[in-house]
């Protein structure tokens, strides 16, 4: 595969070809609606192509081996940066690297960003105050070593599509600071108790506050 067409969307690079059945249900993640078409794999506003061997230059030689799965978008351009997103959080969780713009980057290194809770409703100060602490800044809230912020969110990310129909301002809880498995946990608890759902940086759903730790080798 030519590393020029790989390059013509964000790419995640993996060290092994993947099962067509595993990419789609780490996909479904980030996009419950995304379906297989042929080879590929179609999401929101984008098509996930079917991994290709690709040359060890693409990486840089990081990787020996290396297989890239190329995000490119349907039409417009993607709302939100869906199309890097769904590629760096596949990186992350198959042990690879993303490419964008032809630049390499480690999701697993990144220390920027942490996980959100995608709500239905605002929450009120009554609902948050079980789990967090108000701050003097509004809308900013602390629980220990972990910050947190309550961001509107204007269209909402595929992930959160099962809250749409019941939304009347979909509101992130972004959470920052603290070690992964701790903003996990929390994550968790506050979308178990306020029926939100648990993300992580790049808007994949999470299950596991394990979900947040990079792979071991």
């Amino acid at each position: 595969m030519a590393k020029r067409r790989l390059r013509t969307g964000p790419t995640a690079v993996l060290p092994a070809k993947l099962d067509p059945a595993k990419l789609l249900r780490i996909v479904q993640l980030a996009d419950p609606g995304a379906r297989k078409d042929g080879d590929d794999i179609v999401a929101t506003d984008v098509r996930v192509c079917a991994p290709v061997e690709a040359a060890a230059e693409l990486t840089g030689g990081v990787l020996e081996k290396a297989w890239g799965v190329r995000v490119a978008a349907e039409g417009p351009l993607p709302i939100d940066f869906f199309d890097r997103y769904l590629a760096e959080g596949l990186a992350f969780r198959l042990k690879g690297l993303a490419v964008c713009r032809g630049e390499v980057s480690d999701p697993a290194d990144a220390a920027e960003g942490g996980p959100a809770v995608i709500l239905p409703v605002r929450p009120t100060p009554e609902e948050l105050a079980p789990f967090l602490e108000p701050e003097d800044e509004e809308f900013a809230f602390t629980a220990g070593d972990i910050k947190a912020v309550l961001v509107p969110q204007k269209g909402g990310p595929p992930a959160a599509a099962e809250l749409l129909p019941f939304a009347t301002e979909l509101t992130a809880i972004e959470l920052r600071g603290g070690e992964p498995e701790k903003l996990g946990a929390l994550a968790l608890e506050l979308s178990e108790a306020l029926n939100g759902l648990a993300v992580d940086r790049w808007r994949f759903r999470i299950d596991a506050a394990e979900d947040l730790v990079p792979p071991a080798e």
